[in-house]
């Protein structure tokens, strides 16, 4: 495993980050209805520590908040210590939608927060506290100030942010330096071969600030990782998926050149689509950690050895070449 600091500061990370969004009691009222119950998140989870893991990406929603729990749970199991790993959650989205204040970057709504996820990790902090895409009825001064105290009590270690314009970025952190207010150390987006986007702006803005870059959703919801004559699917939870993370629940003609692309260079290398995608995302040095969500093992393997993959500058011409501009996602 190769390991990175984490954008301008001195905790060191894998250079893959598990997600265990796909971690938690199955439920069908949840985007992700097929996740992977306790047994099966176990073995996945095993097999992440011994291949030098040690990065966990992981939000209060996920699952109506089981995903944090089994998170909490196999750390414990496995007897991992707490030190050696860097745990990273998210807060944001409605938790108790049916009531007020169930949701949201409040003051409130912040600092019950992360009790909640401390209680369901059953840990005394988190690596990594992120703001779950932006609360437009929230000032961003008093998310700011919040997410500074929620380090200042210990509670965190650091902050991040995921899914920002550029503007809303430099914005916050400039209020941050102003206040003398903890900054983000990482910024979370969609970043794959078929969603390029944030190239213009966020990552380089970035990159700047010596902001840790974690993309998701790395193989565009596995549209990167085969051929288009099997990735067409009629599966409602693949296409709600697929519909929040492309521009269209399926491959249109407009990605369809770049699919076809990472099959020919992935058939030129003897390996599979996935590691090439994968390959071609490690080889953009700025990328601390992409964001896995294994659904087996052998997910998790196939990654890790895209690691050892180097690209040469005919290979990531042809990856790169036929990509067109997309409405940007938010």
């Amino acid at each position: 495993m190769q390991y990175v600091k984490f954008g301008n500061t001195g905790m060191d990370v894998s250079r893959i980050c598990l997600g265990c969004m796909n971690f938690g009691d199955p439920d069908p009222n949840d985007v992700f209805s097929m996740a992977k119950d306790y047994d099966e998140s176990k073995i996945i989870f095993e097999r992440a520590i011994e291949l030098g893991i040690n990065f966990f990406d992981t939000a209060n929603v996920y699952q109506s908040g089981s995903s944090e729990d089994y998170l909490g749970r196999l750390v414990r199991d496995f007897g991992i210590n707490r030190d050696s790993i860097v745990v990273a959650t998210k807060v944001g989205f409605d938790m108790r939608p049916e009531m007020p204040n169930g949701g949201g970057l409040s003051r409130k709504n912040i600092l019950a927060e992360i009790d909640h996820s401390l209680e369901r990790l059953q840990m005394d902090y988190v690596d990594v506290y992120q703001i779950h895409r932006l609360d437009p009825f929230t000032p961003v001064e008093e998310v700011m100030e919040t997410m500074n105290d929620v380090v200042k009590s210990g509670k965190a270690r650091y902050i991040g942010a995921t899914t920002l314009f550029a503007w809303q970025l430099e914005r916050m952190q400039k209020l941050a330096e102003q206040h003398g207010w903890t900054r983000f150390a990482s910024m979370q987006f969609q970043y794959n071969l078929l969603y390029r986007e944030e190239e213009r702006e966020l990552i380089p803005l970035c990159r700047d600030r010596k902001m840790a870059i974690v993309p998701w959703s790395p193989l565009a919801g596995g549209k990167c990782a085969q051929p288009l004559s099997e990735s067409v699917s009629d599966d409602e939870e693949d296409i709600n998926v697929l519909t929040m993370l492309l521009t269209k629940p399926a491959i249109d003609e407009v990605d369809k050149p770049v699919v076809e692309a990472i099959e020919e260079a992935a058939n030129n290398r003897g390996c599979s689509m996935a590691q090439e995608a994968l390959a071609w995302m490690f080889n953009k040095k700025y990328v601390t950690a992409p964001i896995i969500g294994a659904a087996s093992v052998e997910h998790l393997e196939e990654a890790v050895s895209a690691l050892d993959i180097v690209l040469d500058d005919d290979e990531i011409q042809l990856l790169e070449s036929a990509y067109v501009p997309h409405v940007k996602k938010t």
